[in-house]
């Protein structure tokens, strides 16, 4: 084995990284992608609203947001408006974040 074998199996020590390592896991995934940009437009936004906007069932929204906020993007807020039961939805400040680095990220990508 060369001394230079174990840098020239690793590639260039200078060789630089492509964007797409960058992008978020959690908000590369379309729905997710589609609430985030939803709710980074908004203070916050209730369930329904968010589900007519996005254009998907109320448990592909739950299951989705479950996993938003399992990461820290979002926050989720139950209340009773009289009798009837309201979620709210928002993104957090680690969201709000993750989503403006994950779009800046998509346009370094295509060149913009």
């Amino acid at each position: 084995m060369s001394p230079n074998a174990n840098s020239e199996a690793q590639g260039e020590g200078d060789a630089v990284v492509h964007p797409r390592h960058e992008l978020s896991e959690v908000l590369h995934q379309p729905v997710r992608f589609s609430i985030a940009a939803a709710l980074s437009k908004t203070e916050t936004m209730d369930f329904k609203d968010l589900r007519t906007t996005i254009q998907v069932s109320d448990s592909v929204l739950s299951k989705q947001l479950s996993l938003l906020e399992k990461a820290g993007f979002v926050e989720i807020k139950k209340a009773f408006v009289g009798k009837f039961p309201r979620t709210s939805v928002k993104l957090t400040e680690q969201g709000l974040e993750a989503w403006e680095h994950h779009l800046a990220t998509l346009r370094l990508i295509a060149g913009g």
